[in-house]
């Protein structure tokens, strides 16, 4: 039985708009690609057409793995949220206690992660160690770089 991912209407339309080019564009480059290296040949030894068929393959994969994640896909109407405690598409105002620097994070699936805009996974150690808290917990989050304590100062959504 798979997770249900949780979307926002953005995220998810991102991923339809992704799945859609993959299957039209993706899949004619991908048969121009090979067809083009057939024609090189003896298919027996020919390089260009196992990459061809290898770059089809992981094409194909790819495409499989967003069906799955829309198969399980719920998009979240942000105005049925509540902000009392931190959930998927939270927006968290936290301060590192170490560092004394405050961030402010969105959390998302990790489909819609994306760092340099401030969207974390709620997969992610510090995405897992903040959900379900509330302003003004603490929380000790074990990451790659060590253990960390951060304090809730805001959330929103």
């Amino acid at each position: 039985m798979s997770n249900v991912t949780y979307l926002s209407q953005e995220g998810y339309d991102n991923l339809v708009a992704q799945l859609d080019d993959l299957k039209t564009r993706g899949r004619t480059e991908a048969a121009k690609a090979i067809a083009e290296a057939r024609e090189k040949g003896d298919l027996s030894e020919n390089a260009e057409y196992d990459a061809a068929k290898d770059a089809q393959g992981l094409l194909e994969l790819k495409i499989n793995q967003l069906e799955t994640v829309m198969a399980t896909a719920r998009v979240l109407d942000t105005s049925q949220l509540d902000n009392s405690e931190v959930r998927v598409l939270s927006k968290v105002r936290i301060m590192n206690l170490k560092m004394k620097k405050e961030f402010t994070y969105q959390l998302v699936a990790e489909s819609e992660a994306n760092l340099k805009e401030k969207k974390i996974s709620i997969g992610s150690p510090i995405g897992e160690g903040l959900l379900g808290r509330k302003v003004g917990d603490v929380t000790e989050i074990t990451t790659p770089g060590g253990m960390m304590k951060f304090e809730i100062l805001e959330i929103t959504i």
